[in-house]
């Protein structure tokens, strides 16, 4: 800069001194002119400089011209500079808020994984429970099951026998015709026990009379008919015997001799080829009553069935 205000300093100075000089007739060694002529050798030399320093002003002009325009770029690109630093500034600080969001939502997210975790292990050992629950249940409805017989098909074991028991009606109600009169003047009580001790002596007929007088009079009705199965099974009469342990049954699941009620009946099936359903009692005897004679026999005729 400090060499072209110089150069402009000189090229001011340089017309005055020329113009101080004294011009020759018809305009020779006039240096103004466009095409000046009649010049002396110091005059050329002059006009020599003066078109060198106009090229230097002109090239010195158009250098601070550029030197302007770079400025005004350098501005235009510091001012570019600036946005994009304070654009940069105010990325960071959205980064910062957003790095700062996600780490609270990773930590709700961290908080509620741990809580599904929980949710679901309680929801795993809650279905452990209940596996194991119905794993419990399946056995018992097995073993259910396997020693429950409903009275449809008790009804089926002795459909084939039906014609014995109008038989058996005919024979009871032709022995208490006989034996009405006396028998009506004796108590229940007296009977049971009277019936009770023919039996023990296998006096069976007789034990009979007295247990078939006491179901029609109903007294102890479920324990007659097991009685009279007894004595029926006894002397093979397996399908009668059958007959009179299901209505026995019937009447009253919970006597204390059920044990040998079930195993009896499955003995008179088996007797009689009835093999499957001697089967499911003899299981029945084996579960009810595990700890029962009834059920060592039952188990002993089993395995030979089996």
């Amino acid at each position: 800069m400090k060499s072209i205000y110089l150069v402009t300093i000189f090229v001011a100075i340089v017309p005055i001194k020329l113009l101080s000089a004294e011009p020759s007739a018809f305009g020779a060694g006039n240096l103004d002119d466009s095409q000046p002529y009649g010049l002396t050798q110091s005059e050329k030399v002059i006009l020599q400089t003066k078109d060198k320093l106009n090229k230097v002003v002109v090239k010195s002009n158009n250098q601070a011209n550029e030197v302007e325009s770079l400025r005004e770029r350098i501005d235009g690109l510091q001012t570019i500079i600036e946005g994009l630093t304070r654009k940069s500034q105010e990325n960071k600080l959205s980064l910062q808020e957003i790095e700062k969001k996600n780490a609270q939502e990773l930590e709700n997210s961290n908080e509620y994984g741990k809580r599904l975790s929980e949710i679901s292990q309680a929801n795993a050992s809650g279905i452990k429970e209940i596996n194991q629950t119905l794993a419990k249940t399946k056995i018992l409805l097995e073993t259910i099951e396997s020693s429950y017989v409903t009275k449809e098909e008790y009804n089926t074991l002795v459909n084939d026998f039906n014609k014995f028991k109008e038989l058996v009606s005919k024979e009871l109600k032709k022995d208490t015709a006989k034996k009405s009169s006396k028998l009506d003047k004796i108590s229940n009580a007296e009977i049971e026990k009277l019936a009770k001790e023919n039996y023990d002596k296998k006096y069976y007929t007789k034990s009979i009379e007295y247990y078939t007088h006491l179901i029609e009079n109903n007294y102890r009705p479920a324990r007659a008919h097991y009685m009279i199965g007894e004595m029926k099974y006894y002397r093979k009469n397996y399908a009668e015997a059958i007959a009179y342990f299901k209505k026995s049954a019937s009447l009253y699941s919970k006597a204390d001799y059920m044990p040998t009620l079930m195993l009896h009946t499955a003995i008179s099936m088996d007797k009689t080829s009835d093999f499957k359903n001697a089967k499911s009692f003899y299981k029945g005897v084996i579960s009810k009553y595990p700890d029962s004679k009834a059920a060592d026999i039952a188990k002993t005729n089993l395995s030979k069935i089996e």
